[in-house]
């Protein structure tokens, strides 16, 4: 290993082919993963380093130096693929009008078939037989900190495809917590870590002058701006335990969850806090037989009308039972209008703060049972992320507040949360309020018993 990484530090083992015309330059971390020949490779940082787009070029070069090689693209689910990496992948590595990108479109590509027989694949690991069926020579994971490290073992006997003199699994991640499995594999050597820093990116710090761009001090100023966990993460790339949190009891490898199917018998609830220039929240709820809710979809958008939205919405719910409950933050104007446009009456939330947390981390905390009564289905968002939120380094769905959302520090301890990034957090906490206040709901104590049912006999609305 050692005579690997000092051969790397002075032989490239890929150069740019003269046939490609990418205008990429590695720095830092990245000049480092351009050369590493290991098993297991991760690069980690915070945001806006260059990480994915070092990844993907890695990737592509290896494509077109090694003819026949295999290569894959994957995440934690392929919609997410679809929606992050390839958008890199196709306009920022792949050069323009090449004929990797004919055909069909990102969502419905399943791989890319290089002229000199190379192919790179795309998958998610939600569909893993898919990907465990085939054998490769490199596979690049976005985001590897929502794997669980059974899927990375599992991609690493999948390295053995031998048309490189090298097999490598090769990834990518913003930091999480220091107990995290991915970290302690690095700090084990089983896998090597290459830090990558803002300063690798020149469109955050010119490298000739080490000083940020005007881009780049914009883009710093928005990540020191960041609150709980996500600053130390996002903004220093530090695996930090999260600090002064409201919901300590969230841990994303628990109750961050693969879709599944909604029975239709399941109560559906909606949730909703309102926005224009901050984000418009409306989740949709599911409550399955054992009163567990599972957030199976999300509307997180801003800039947006309520009747927009609402007609999105609506659409999002062909073939759905309709909502036992609408509850929503209390502007009577938007309220009005989500009724209108929906034909679904809502009611004000109770908005009793301390409550409403307190009966979220009741649901959060894990039972006796081993589950926790609340699951987030991961991609719920049903669009793809807001782009005004992603410049702003701001949370893009109800999953991305949890680490952020923090008791405010100007206030007497824990007498309050900071009113910052928090619209997903209000939304759920109306719901939960609701769900314990209200006599309605298989929580109240009624589930399987229609006399004490008041909606019993109403056949549910389907949306058509």
């Amino acid at each position: 290993m050692t005579d690997d990484r000092e051969r790397d530090a002075t032989t490239p083992s890929l150069q740019l082919p003269q046939s490609a015309t990418l205008p990429y330059q590695p720095f830092g971390g990245a000049a480092v993963l351009m050369t590493a020949r290991d098993p297991e490779v991760l690069l980690s940082g915070p945001a806006g380093t260059g990480k994915s787009l070092a990844c993907l070029t890695k990737l592509y070069l290896a494509a077109m130096k090694y003819p026949g090689m295999r290569g894959l693209i994957a995440r934690k689910t392929r919609e997410s693929v679809s929606e992050s990496a390839l958008v890199t992948w196709e306009q920022k590595v792949i050069p323009p009008g090449h004929p990797l990108t004919a055909g069909a479109k990102r969502r419905a590509r399943q791989v890319y078939t290089f002229p000199n027989g190379s192919e790179v694949a795309v998958g998610g690991l939600d569909s893993a037989q898919k990907v465990m069926s085939t054998e490769f020579d490199m596979v690049y994971v976005q985001e590897a900190i929502e794997l669980t490290e059974d899927d990375w073992e599992a991609l690493t006997t999948r390295l053995r495809n031998a048309r490189m003199p090298y097999q490598q699994l090769l990834a990518d991640t913003n930091p999480s917590h220091p107990r995290h499995w991915l970290k302690r594999r690095c700090d084990d050597g089983r896998t090597r870590l290459i830090e990558s820093r803002h300063e690798d990116n020149p469109s955050i710090v010119n490298p000739r002058t080490g000083r940020a761009t005007p881009q780049g001090e914009a883009y710093l100023a928005k990540l020191d701006s960041l609150t709980g966990a996500r600053k130390p993460r996002l903004r220093h790339g530090r695996w930090a335990q999260a600090e002064g949190v409201v919901y300590d009891g969230w841990d994303a490898t628990v109750h961050l969850v693969n879709a599944r199917p909604i029975p239709h018998h399941w109560t559906r609830y909606w949730a909703i806090d309102f926005g224009f220039t901050n984000p418009f929240v409306w989740q949709f709820w599911a409550e399955d037989e054992d009163g567990i809710l599972h957030l199976y979809r999300e509307i997180y958008r801003t800039g947006r009308l309520v009747e927009d939205l609402a007609r999105e919405g609506l659409a999002m719910c062909d073939g759905e039972p309709g909502p036992r409950a609408v509850v929503c933050d209390h502007d009577a104007e938007d309220r009005a209008t989500l009724e209108r446009h929906t034909g679904v009456l809502t009611e004000a939330a109770d908005k009793g703060v301390r409550a409403g947390i307190q009966e979220v981390a009741g649901r959060l905390a894990i039972r006796g049972n081993g589950r926790p009564r609340l699951y987030v289905n991961r991609d719920a968002r049903g669009h793809p992320a807001d782009p005004v939120l992603v410049a702003a380094a701001r949370p893009t769905c109800t999953a991305d507040e949890f680490d952020g959302y923090v008791w405010d520090p100007g206030r007497a301890s824990r007498e309050a949360p900071l009113k910052k990034d928090d619209h997903g957090m209000d939304a759920l906490r109306y719901l939960c309020r609701k769900l314990s206040d209200d006599s309605i709901g298989r929580s109240a104590g009624y589930a399987g018993d229609p006399d004490a049912d008041p909606f019993a006999d109403l056949p549910p609305r389907v949306f058509r």
